[in-house]
């Protein structure tokens, strides 16, 4: 029970001339680990004369490498999936005795495993060390799920989010002496102080949905005012017994449904959606996202509808007549069972089957991706 969104992910880079297209990595198709259902998915480029290899990096994700033989003045890349948004409690996770409380020690083992996500990126960096002399957490150790809660919320109270086209991410000083960033940035950012606190980090590129809610918030605020999708960007920290956990600086919030990541690596610049280059040309960048609601099962906030529940009622006495219709027929073939009305039962069985198809129908319909 629960929302199916179809995801409609659309980047198009149009050329002034025939030109050289080489190589390009795509990483658009959710990781394994997505703890969002992936109901379905399709990746569509053009030009249509390609060859193309699946792949997975060092990291696990999955890589799509297109090569391209002919020039053309145009590339077209669009994902379709859907996915099934059934509530997610960020919360709901197993934690090994060894890590319920801040700071702790890895196993050497697993610290080995992890080492490309333990070693920061930058060794010197004056403002995130200032800005990380402010972390605090109890002599006596803090329990791991409200160290984590405290310094995402930090995070998100300290730097003001904005939209930056600008390609590369922002290093931690910049974005912190700034007082703003992209959510690439904060997701750096993040990476990069809990690197300097012990904690294994890494880099996420992903979706973001964000649905509107049934009914208004009680308290707080409602959320989005339509439905709304976008690439995002995020960090995870590794916890023993949790695994790998998401944390959205941008929000302040854990990573919940609406996250669906596509590649988790060491560095931003491995995560990138896509990467390639073509031969000298002046190009047109164009790109969208579109979610739609493809289907919704009724629930406690937005039950079935009044034209749904007489559809239903309508099928009572019907669903009566036809068990009786059916015992009958294992001991005589000459019964005729009625329904209220008088029609003869496969009659009515067959005007509500037309009723409940014809494009005019009380029962809800579902969208299609597009």
């Amino acid at each position: 029970m629960g929302i199916h969104v179809g995801i409609e992910h659309r980047t198009t880079y149009r050329f002034d001339r025939l030109t050289t297209i080489h190589p390009h990595v795509l990483r658009l198709r959710p990781a394994p680990h997505s703890r969002t259902p992936i109901v379905s998915y399709s990746l569509r480029v053009e030009p249509d004369q390609h060859f193309v290899n699946w792949q997975q990096d060092p990291f696990g994700n999955y890589l799509a490498r297109f090569v391209f033989p002919e020039p053309a003045r145009e590339l077209d890349v669009t994902v379709d999936l859907v996915a099934d948004m059934t509530v997610i409690n960020p919360f709901d996770f197993f934690v090994e005795e060894s890590a319920e409380r801040y700071p702790f020690e890895y196993e050497p083992e697993v610290r080995r495993d992890l080492e490309p996500y333990l070693r920061p990126a930058t060794d010197d960096d004056p403002v995130l060390d200032r800005w990380m002399s402010g972390v605090r957490h109890r002599d006596d150790g803090t329990g791991i799920a409200d160290f984590l809660v405290d310094i995402n919320q930090r995070l998100y109270g300290d730097i003001e989010y904005s939209i930056r086209m600008e390609p590369g991410v922002q290093t931690p000083g910049q974005t912190l002496q700034r007082g703003i960033g992209s959510c690439r940035d904060t997701g750096w950012l993040l990476v990069e102080a809990l690197r300097r606190l012990g904690l294994a980090a890494r880099f996420v590129s992903g979706y973001l949905v964000q649905l509107t809610s049934d009914q208004p918030a009680l308290d707080g605020a409602d959320g989005p005012s339509a439905d709304f999708t976008d690439l995002h960007a995020w960090a995870e920290v590794y916890v023993p017994g949790a695994g790998w956990i998401g944390l959205d600086p941008t929000s302040g919030l854990f990573a919940g449904e609406g996250h669906i990541p596509l590649a988790c690596t060491p560095h931003p610049s491995s995560a990138a959606p896509i990467t390639g280059s073509t031969s000298p040309c002046e190009t047109e960048f164009s790109f969208s996202n579109v979610v739609r609601r493809v289907r919704e099962d009724p629930r406690v906030t937005l039950p079935y509808t009044p034209d749904q529940w007489a559809s239903i009622d309508r099928l009572g006495p019907l669903t009566t007549c036809a068990s009786r219709w059916v015992a009958s027929r294992r001991s005589s073939r000459s019964t005729t069972w009625t329904v209220p009305n008088g029609t003869p039962l496969p009659t009515a069985l067959r005007n509500e089957r037309s009723r409940s198809t014809s494009p005019n129908a009380s029962a809800s319909s579902s969208d299609t991706v597009g």
